[in-house]
């Protein structure tokens, strides 16, 4: 089954993150570059996501999962080795109508972390349903290669063209013939 594409804003959502090793230092780092909302529970850091933690002011609580700890969040990622400890989150994770995603275990996911491409405002998301994160990786890569340093700045003109111009179809029209020339000019440039 492949999952809904979707984005979420998660300026008003509180994130739990179980685990504190690499794999946790990975999703760590793709949610930070969207909220800083996010609290740790983990009796053990790696040295990155103990980083982190340090950078961004994270709430930690240095200490094994409890029952009950989801409570207060919408969203809870588990990144930890233990599948048992993994289906038990996401089972308690229902009864709180909180968001579950559990590493390498697809069974125990309401999502999944695609391979992410965040440059300014563009955000880009590319996902294999979990058969293939290395050709994610591998079509991250080849993506990222093909945008235009200077995305941000382009997009943030554009924003302020949509803000300033009345709704309908000149505007529709006008805006998508700039963002055509756009990326014309930078695939003769490039």
């Amino acid at each position: 089954m492949s999952y809904f594409p979707t984005f979420l804003n998660l300026q008003n959502r509180k994130i739990l993150l179980v685990g504190g090793g690499l794999v946790a230092s990975v999703k760590l780092r793709h949610l930070l570059d969207f909220t800083t909302n996010i609290s740790v529970i983990a009796p053990i850091l790696c040295d990155e996501t103990e980083r982190l933690i340090e950078a961004h002011s994270l709430s930690l609580a240095q200490r094994g999962y409890e029952q009950g700890d989801v409570a207060d969040f919408d969203i809870v990622v588990v990144a930890v080795d233990n599948i048992a400890l993994q289906a038990e989150i996401f089972k308690e994770s229902r009864g709180y109508n909180c968001l579950c995603n559990c590493v390498d275990a697809t069974e125990y996911c309401d999502f999944i972390f695609g391979s992410t491409i965040k440059k300014d405002d563009l955000t880009i998301a590319i996902s294999t349903s979990g058969a293939s994160p290395a050709v994610a990786k591998v079509l991250k890569n080849y993506f990222e290669s093909c945008i235009p340093s200077d995305i941000g700045i382009f997009l943030q003109e554009m924003r302020a063209l949509r803000e300033k111009l009345p709704k309908g179809k000149e505007r529709m029209k006008m805006l998508q013939e700039k963002a055509q020339e756009y990326i014309k000019k930078h695939r003769r440039n490039g």
